[in-house]
């Protein structure tokens, strides 16, 4: 199931102020959906947009600690 986040998860999440995360959903800078006045995150989506933005060096070992990962699971 995908867990639905508010402004305050996501920070938290992040380790971020919850004024940057409203602003970056306000600008479109981090993935959301406006339901009404509030913003709710997706925590699947914002696990995928975190990783879209890691530092092409670090890919590499992202790679190997998925692969990791993938071969405890079996």
């Amino acid at each position: 199931m995908n867990e639905i986040m508010t402004v305050e998860d996501v920070a938290s999440y992040l380790k971020m102020k919850p004024q940057t995360i409203y602003l970056w959903a306000q600008k479109g800078k981090i993935p959301a959906a406006k339901i009404g006045k509030e913003w709710r995150f997706r925590k699947d989506i914002i696990d995928a947009w975190f990783l879209q933005h890691i530092d092409a060096e670090f890919k590499p070992l992202l790679e190997e600690i998925e692969r990791k990962n993938n071969s405890n699971k079996e």
